[in-house]
């Protein structure tokens, strides 16, 4: 079956430049291929989710997005631009900020120094020049982008590692809108979360993608992708094999195509 006739027949309408967009992507560890040329693309205001069984290379493509790996050939595109990243830091610096599913949060820290953890204010003069930290700004800065999220939090002066597990997502994708985000990829952003919390990230990721910055949505909480996503893609042993869009199929319908039940059968996303 061919992998580009499923996507072209499920491309989005005329959307304009994409915000994010992936062209031939390939990854090979000797004479394993983790990834067959991947295409997709991400637009404003979208929210995409990625799935596939374990094995499938989602982790391997969420690496070389956020430039933790490089592709074995393929190009990345960030508004139109073609990238190429040597690091995670080249991939903030173009606006793909990643939260993983253990957040990278310092527990014993504050949310705020959480926040700016790595990007600390100074003040002016000769005691910004000693190092001094301005945390009056940074607390203002931390209160501004966490009203974003609209999930409450007591003070950005609480230690991350008092807060509960929806509210420590809020800080983790809070840190990544603070700093400019174009892109949002969030892996497994539910993971040993309970019901109420699954809801509350939910609401953060229609939060997100309602100030116009997109989200990649990797995730096993199929259910959650269903209500959530604009599109889904789904990744079989390394290549794209579908497109779907929730409004048009069903969840057994993207359950089939995880397994590959609906390939088999012969199916196309038509």
């Amino acid at each position: 079956m061919d992998g580009g006739e499923q996507r072209g027949a499920a491309a989005s309408p005329d959307l304009g430049q994409p915000v994010l967009e992936v062209r031939g992507v390939s990854k090979r560890y000797g004479s394993v291929h983790a990834l067959r040329d991947i295409n997709f693309e991400i637009h404003r205001d979208e929210v995409v989710g990625l799935v596939g069984d374990n094995g499938a290379g989602k982790s391997t493509l969420v690496n070389i997005l956020s430039g933790a790996l490089h592709p074995t050939s393929g190009q990345i595109l960030v508004d139109g631009a073609p990238v190429s990243f040597k690091s995670a830091t080249d991939a903030r610096d173009v606006g793909i900020e990643t939260v993983y599913q253990d957040l990278a949060l310092a527990p014993d820290l504050s949310i705020w120094a959480n926040l700016f953890l790595g990007r600390e204010r100074t003040v002016s003069g000769p005691l910004g020049w000693l190092g001094w930290l301005d945390r009056r700004a940074m607390m203002a800065r931390s209160v501004e982008d966490l009203d974003r999220t609209k999930i409450h939090i007591a003070s950005v002066s609480s230690r991350v590692g008092r807060l509960s597990g929806g509210q420590r997502q809020a800080v983790a994708v809070g840190r990544a809108v603070a700093w400019g985000s174009r892109v949002l990829l969030l892996d497994e952003p539910t993971a040993a979360l309970g019901v109420e919390q699954q809801a509350k990230v939910g609401d953060l990721i229609r939060t997100v993608s309602g100030h116009g910055i997109p989200v990649l949505l990797i995730s096993h909480n199929l259910p959650q992708v269903y209500e959530l996503c604009d599109r889904v893609v789904v990744l079989f042993h390394g290549r794209v094999i579908a497109e779907l869009r929730p409004k048009e199929t069903d969840l057994d319908s993207i359950v089939s195509w995880i397994t590959g039940s609906a390939m088999l059968a012969g199916k196309t996303t038509r």
